[in-house]
This record gives C-alpha cells, structure tokens and sequence, in this order.
C-alpha cells in the first residue's frame, strides 16, 4: 500500500505555488504541471488541531469543511488571533491595505508588517496597495474607520473571487483604478489615529504571479473530497488557495480546487488520470453575481 501524506496547505513563495505536507515537504507548483492525488481507500478525514498542536480526540469533520477543525480545536484556534481581536499588545507593526478582487470587490485588512505580501497572495488579492503602517490597534481603528466611512468591507467571499477571475480587466491601469480611488479617499479622511503612518499609493499586480491572463471559465468547483476519490488535472493558474486545474470533469474544462479541502485527509498517489470526486457546476457564467450555483 501507498504511503498515505498529509497536506498543510498551499503556500506562496518567492518562486509561486508550493503544496506543503506534514513533516516538511513541499511540493512546487508551475504552470501546465499535472497535479494527480488520490484520497486513501477507506479514509476519514480528522481534526487538524490547533495552534500547532494535534487534536486530542483525532475527531472526524466534513469533508465540506474548508477550516478542517473540530469544533474545539477551531475554538481554540481563534482564542489567539488578531481577526477575532483577540490580541491587544502584539508589539509588531502592522500594515493596513486595500486589496481588488475584480469589478467592485475591495476590502480593507490588516496584516503584520513583517509578513510583507503574503497575506494578500494567501487571499488571491489581484491587486492591492498599502494605506498605512503603525501600532495593531491604530491599524484595527484605521480598517474599520475605512469601513464606516466609506463602506468598504473586510472581508469578499472565496465563491464571489472566483466568480469573476477569467473575466478581469485586461489593462493593469484598469484592474488598478478602484484600488487608487478609495485609496485617495481614504487617506484624505481626518480622523486616522496619529501614530499610523499614512503610505502613497503603490498598485501591486498579481495577474502574472496567479497566472490569470487568458484564464478559462471555470465549469465548476470541487464540492468536497471523498475516501478513494481522484484529483487529477493540468495546472492552469493558482490563486489565494485555490488551483485551477484543466480536467476531463463535467465534460471537459476547468475545474476549481480549494486546497483547503485537503487538510485532514490521507492523500496517495493518483491511480487514474480522471476526477472522481463530486464537483459542483457553475450554472452561470463568470463574472455574473448572485446565481452561481
């Protein structure tokens, strides 16, 4: 039998992509390389724990689940995290951003000054720029100023980036244009906290990072992954956690896996070149709101 891994999840590094596993490994990811795994033949999907540590019970969760955490383990996830404001005085500075997704999906967000741009490739920001640099908490007043005053959101559902990926404005200047409007409104606002640096307007690109120029439509998007299902598929673009992966699914296309899904499963080498598990078909194309599913 196989040696079944375990996958922690899609990384971004200096070069692009990379699948990490359990004990270490990683895997690269490019352009038109065959991503093929299998789920283990009689497998459960389990808890991935906390924090680092393994969950005490092993507790079996949806394969649905895109967090892969019981319901303690994902209670104790959040009791130490800077999204559930659960820390005052983390001493690092942090950046405030704006990050585009396509045709009026900004947020604003917050993340440690020392991550650089790895929190917005981790939520496949198609662009972004920075508002301003300072303390946690004046950085936290600062996002929701921005959210009250101009209504900006902090957050833009996975479902809704993917919507509209293959439909982006093909001219940087124009996937830049939300991105520099608020940002100039927003700067312009009086009531930022004093000790957050405000930053000029710097449009950062990812189109070519995500490989999303000339992307295909996708015809739909992994449901959940299933004991003794296949993933196989060539690999057209990646972005936040997702891959778009051209398949022989649905009658041919493209087919979107949240890499999410992975975690907490026995994964082995492929035996088949075809995608077993369920998929969901989009039933409009993208780009349109509200009726994707």
């Amino acid at each position: 039998m196989a040696q079944a891994w375990k996958c922690s999840g899609l990384r971004w590094s200096a070069d692009g992509p990379v699948l990490a596993w359990d004990g270490g490994r990683r895997s690269a990811l490019t352009w038109g390389k065959r991503v093929a795994f299998g789920v283990a033949e009689g497998g459960v999907r389990t808890c991935v724990g906390a924090r680092g540590h393994a969950c005490p019970t092993a507790a079996a969760v949806s394969g649905r689940s895109t967090g892969a955490r019981c319901e303690e383990c994902a209670r104790l996830d959040r009791a130490h995290s800077v999204a559930a404001d659960t820390i005052a005085d983390d001493p690092r500075p942090y950046h405030v951003y704006l990050a585009w997704f396509g045709p009026g999906m900004v947020k604003v967000g917050i993340t440690a000054e020392e991550r650089g741009s790895a929190r917005l490739l981790e939520q496949g920001a198609v662009c972004f720029s920075w508002l301003g640099v300072g303390p946690l908490m004046a950085a936290r007043r600062t996002e929701e100023l921005l959210r009250a005053a101009l209504g900006v959101p902090d957050r833009i559902p996975y479902v809704e980036k993917r919507a509209v990926r293959a439909a982006l404005p093909e001219a940087a200047a124009d996937r830049a244009a939300e991105v520099a409007e608020l940002h100039a409104r927003a700067v312009a606002l009086p009531a930022w906290p004093e000790s957050l640096v405000r930053e000029p307007l710097l449009v950062v690109d990812h189109v070519e990072v995500f490989g999303l120029s000339g992307l295909p439509v996708a015809v739909g998007e992994v449901g959940e992954l299933v004991a003794g299902g296949v993933v196989s598929g060539e690999l057209v673009a990646a972005a936040g956690p997702d891959l778009h992966l051209a398949t022989g699914a649905t009658g041919g296309g493209v087919v979107v896996l949240d890499t999410r899904l992975m975690s907490g499963w026995g994964l082995v080498p492929a035996a088949g070149a075809e995608l077993t598990v369920p998929v969901k078909e989009f039933k409009e194309e993208a780009g349109v709101q509200d009726g994707l599913f």
